[in-house]
């Protein structure tokens, strides 16, 4: 073989060193140290991302597109390489024409068989396939490098963009532990928000802060969730009891003497039988019928037995926590100050999922809904579509109950938390909804309602777990009805 087998030549190039100098570069840039460096678990998320980056560049590499000449040119070579030296010499000339059309190796080829007597050199074959080899090579390479660059400013712009919205989600939630949500916000910041959009949010955020009341009972709906159902029996565990027992096995004192065949605690006066070969016989039959005189041992043993504890086990409630499904009314009468509250509740409600790693599913309703999930991929951008919507028409209630009983139904939706944000100016709902309420809480469903207004219906709140009010109109006081 005239030369190095070229099969796999991108693939060879495309080495791991090449991506780990690119990976040190993208952690080492200037602009994402500032970001990372005063909050660990970001720092974590940053690097976890760019491990799998350069998986994928590595793939991209391998398969980097190659211009329609430069695949000619390794065909050709593949070729040329698997010939002789005399068919070499044969066809040199008929072999530069094929390169002067594909090659940037031409020019360096003609110079190579510049001299007349280059052709009478036995070793100008390999040598030709060699700078041959090595060109296509920094070819394949400059490809690869270019193609890692661009690949380089993507993964770059994203992290900037991910890094910029935990930032900023950060400043919304000055209270949170942004180390809690930021691993279920990492694959939610991957998209582009306006100044308007964060301009929502954060007077959402602000609203917050001066109701307090507000943020205290989407924490005490997060805490429900994970409270133990006062009427599940209690779980008792298995364990290991050890007793303390009189063991004749045990070698703590003497306490007698008897007849045996345990050779460790003979007599000395038995091993007299064995000094008369006549006596011997004597010896080993009382050995066998258990007859040799012993001592008796006596001692305090210890035996292990598994019982059942009577101390129950706490129930983990943590598995049984799911989403939280929120049926925000968005009627005319919600407008002003209600609209305000719902708004914000559902935004709170949203980081308590983030923290505790469930889902957010939004209904907001009137004479029709829409849906929103807040904690999905681009749920940033389904929060802001939220917040900024007008609340206007009328109030029907039954289409988003049956939307919500419909998800819960589901088995992504099960052990689910459906709050009702409306002033329940409403009628009360069939029989039939009421039947499937009272089946879903059987399967640990919970509903709860947050009345905004005084003049709710209140045969509407029978169907629920929990009812609080929040009459801002009378001193925006907040109490727990039930």
């Amino acid at each position: 073989m005239l030369g190095i087998d070229a099969l796999d030549i991108a693939v060879l190039l495309a080495d791991a060193e090449m991506v780990e100098v690119a990976l040190q570069d993208l952690i080492g840039r200037s602009q994402l140290l500032p970001l990372v460096e005063d909050n660990k678990s970001v720092g974590n998320l940053v690097r976890n991302q760019l491990e799998r980056w350069k998986k994928r560049a590595t793939g991209k590499l391998n398969n980097a597109p190659q211009t329609q000449e430069m695949k000619q040119e390794i065909t050709l070579y593949q070729e040329v390489i698997h010939w002789s030296e005399k068919e070499f010499l044969d066809k040199i000339e008929h072999l530069l024409e094929q390169l002067k059309e594909c090659s940037e190796f031409y020019p360096q080829a003609v110079k190579l068989l510049a001299d007349g007597n280059a052709k009478f050199n036995p070793m100008l074959p390999h040598f030709f396939c060699q700078q041959w080899y090595k060109s296509i090579t920094e070819n394949v390479k400059k490809i690869q490098e270019a193609q890692l660059e661009k690949e380089k400013q993507i993964e770059l712009e994203q992290l900037r963009k991910r890094l910029e919205n935990i930032k900023k989600m950060d400043q919304l939630t000055p209270e949170q532990d942004t180390g809690a949500i930021a691993g279920r916000m990492w694959d939610m910041t991957n998209v582009s928000l306006s100044k308007s959009d964060w301009s929502v949010m954060k007077n959402q955020a602000d609203f917050l802060q001066k109701h307090p009341q507000l943020q205290e009972i989407a924490e005490q709906l997060g805490r429900m969730a994970r409270s133990a159902d006062p009427n599940e029996p209690p779980q008792y565990s298995e364990g290991i009891q050890y007793a303390e027992e009189t063991s004749e096995m045990a070698t703590d004192d003497i306490v007698g003497i008897h007849e045996s065949n345990d050779l460790n605690k003979l007599l000395p006066n038995e091993l007299m039988f064995l000094a008369y070969p006549e006596l011997e016989v004597v010896f080993y039959k009382h050995l066998i019928d258990k007859r040799l005189m012993n001592y008796q041992m006596q001692g305090k043993a210890y035996s292990s037995k598994k019982v059942t504890s009577t101390e129950p086990v706490p129930a983990k409630t943590e598995e049984e926590t799911g989403p939280f499904i929120i049926c925000v009314d968005a009627s005319g009468s919600m407008r002003g100050f209600p609209e305000q509250c719902v708004k914000a509740i559902a935004f709170a409600l949203m980081q308590i999922a983030l923290a505790e790693g469930r889902d957010c599913f939004v209904v907001l309703f009137s004479t029709d809904y829409v849906t929103y999930q807040l904690t999905k991929q681009d749920g940033l951008r389904e929060a802001s579509d939220f917040l900024s919507y007008t609340f206007h028409g009328g109030t029907d209630l039954e289409p988003a109950i049956n939307e919500a009983i419909k998800q819960m139904q589901t088995d992504r939706y099960q052990h689910a938390d459906l709050v009702i944000l409306s002033d329940f100016i409403a009628p009360k709902q069939s029989k039939d909804m009421i039947r499937q309420v009272e089946e879903l809480k059987e399967r640990k469903n919970r509903f709860h309602a947050i009345s905004l207004s005084k003049y709710g219906n209140p045969e509407l709140m029978n169907i629920f777990d929990h009812v609080w009010s929040y009459t801002p109109n009378i001193g925006q006081r907040f109490m727990k009805q039930k």
